[in-house]
Parts: C-alpha cells; structure tokens; sequence
C-alpha cells in the first residue's frame, strides 16, 4: 500500500508542477499582449551595437560604444578572442577588450573586424593617435567592407 500512495503523490506533485508551468507560461504571453505593449523581435545582426539593456545607447559612455563592434567569421582563428572581447566592450571593460583584440589579432592578423574593434578599444581608452593608425590598417584589410569603411568612427579619425 506503501508504494501505492508514494505512486500517487509523486503524481500529483508532478501535476501540480505541470498547471504552474502552463500558468506561468501562460500569464507571461498574456503580458506580451497587453494594449499599448509594443513587442519587437528582430532577428540578431552580425554585428552587435552597444546598447544599454532598456535598448538605448548608454549616454555616459565614449563615442566608441555607440559604434558597432563587429563580430568576426565563424572559420577565423581569432573568432574566441575577439569575441571575448566583443563582450568586455559590451561592458565597457575597454582596457580588457583591447587585449582580447590583440589576441585575435595574433591568432588571424588578417582579421579586420578585429583591427576594427580594437580601432574602438583605443578610441575610448583616449588613445587616439594609435586608435586611427588601427582604422586605417582595418580599412586597408578590409576595403569592401562598408561596415568599416563607412564607419562614422573610422571618417572621424581620418579625416584629420
């Protein structure tokens, strides 16, 4: 008899656990579509722009993170370190970025994405001089790709 109860409370507690999950699952769609609440669901970029969780530029960051970090190919050797920095530069942990980005850079010297970002790193670490010699090299490796040479960052550094 022992087994038999035990049977049917583990039953039940797996019930109850399954009605509070549909209704958790449920309240939450109800909230989507409340009147007024705007949902937006946009596929992801392939590069990310830095922005605050509430998706708004943070205003009290350099002018480098509200430009776009980019991501680099999947086959690149350097693909974890740029990444890695990619996320400390999302955090504006710039001084850790730009080492990640030097070593995506040593992994793939010919990784532009990650001359680019670390064109960026400097920038906002008030590093200018050394910040526009790396948006040149990017745009020199990369001359096709709008992403860097059309970059308001890039003009901005070599128009001087």
């Amino acid at each position: 008899m022992k087994d038999r109860t035990q049977c049917w409370n583990t039953t039940i507690t797996i019930w109850i656990a399954a009605a509070g999950l549909l209704t958790t699952t449920w309240l939450s769609g109800c909230e989507q579509n409340q009147p007024g609440a705007e949902v937006k669901k946009e596929p992801p970029a392939a590069s990310a722009t830095l922005e605050s969780a509430a998706g708004e530029s943070k205003p009290d960051m350099p002018d480098a993170v509200t430009s776009t970090v980019l991501t680099a190919p999947v086959a690149s050797p350097g693909r974890t370190a740029n990444d890695e920095g990619v996320s400390h530069a999302r955090e504006g942990h710039w001084d850790v970025a730009e080492g990640h980005f030097r070593k995506a850079l040593e992994a793939d010297p010919k990784l532009a994405e990650a001359q680019f970002n670390l064109g960026l790193a400097l920038n906002s670490l008030d590093k200018h001089d050394e910040a526009k010699a790396a948006f040149m090299k990017a745009a020199e490796m990369a001359p096709n790709d709008i992403r860097i040479t059309e970059s308001e960052i890039l003009k901005k550094h070599t128009s001087t």
